[in-house]
């Protein structure tokens, strides 16, 4: 049986998760349509890999899956989703940003500072020494985030690693 449940806006340190993703090539997909993808999100330690599957209803209805800890049990888009919307062209890029977040360790701050205010702060420090300021990343933030509104996302749950034949 599935469950379909509007996921909120994730917090702020999610877009940029996502660019870091994506530019450390963790983002593999492994299908896609064109109302439909999907892909594997491996977790910045690498310890992890998450299944993503995004598929389109319409305009503006997003139907997402992942197994991320952010979608599953915090209910909100995590940032497998968004690097994998922003890949197949669903979201907006900035390959400046992306190149500015790479190799971030962002479990490893997580879990070291327990607040991602603390975590911004220091990815906003690393990001400015590779000529990628602050300012920079709260407008990609704010770019992000109303690009993101404009969609309503569910999460659907099947059972583990589905395809997109298990999502039609």
């Amino acid at each position: 049986m599935s469950k379909r449940v509007k996921l909120r806006l994730p917090p702020h340190i999610k877009y940029l998760e996502a660019a870091g993703a994506i530019a450390d090539g963790r983002v593999k997909i492994l299908e896609r349509e064109e109302t439909r993808a999907r892909a594997t999100v491996v977790s910045s330690t690498g310890e992890r890999s998450y299944n993503v599957i995004v598929e389109k209803k319409g305009d503006k209805i997003i139907n997402a899956y992942s197994d991320d800890n952010g979608t599953r049990y915090r209910g909100y888009i995590g940032y497998p989703i968004i690097s994998l919307m922003m890949l197949i062209g669903w979201l907006p890029r900035d390959t400046g940003v992306e190149e500015a977040l790479k190799g971030i360790p962002w479990k490893t701050l997580n879990e070291k500072y327990k607040k991602y205010a603390i975590v911004m702060e220091h990815v906003f420090r690393q990001a400015k020494e590779r000529g990628v300021g602050r300012r920079r990343l709260e407008e990609f933030i704010q770019f992000m985030k109303s690009k993101l509104a404009q969609y309503r996302v569910y999460y659907k749950e099947w059972g583990s690693k589905p395809s997109l034949a298990d999502y039609m």
